[in-house]
């Protein structure tokens, strides 16, 4: 019976903080802070992000340039 219990508050437990997650819950004045709002000093603290290359990865037989 304790192990039904648990799982049961297990699961409303992941149903809210999913339903929380995805701003359901903004009409009870619950919601995540936003993407913005998470972490502005990391924003500003970036140096040139346009500069950022992807490259291919190079075969495993060719010596690195």
């Amino acid at each position: 019976m304790k192990l039904r219990l648990l799982l049961i508050v297990l699961l409303l437990a992941n149903a809210g903080y999913f339903l929380w997650s995805r701003g359901d819950l903004v009409g009870f004045g619950m919601a995540p802070a936003g993407i913005n709002e998470r972490e502005p000093q990391r924003l500003s603290r970036q140096i040139h992000p346009e500069w950022l290359q992807i490259r291919k990865e190079a075969k495993a037989g060719a010596p690195a340039p």
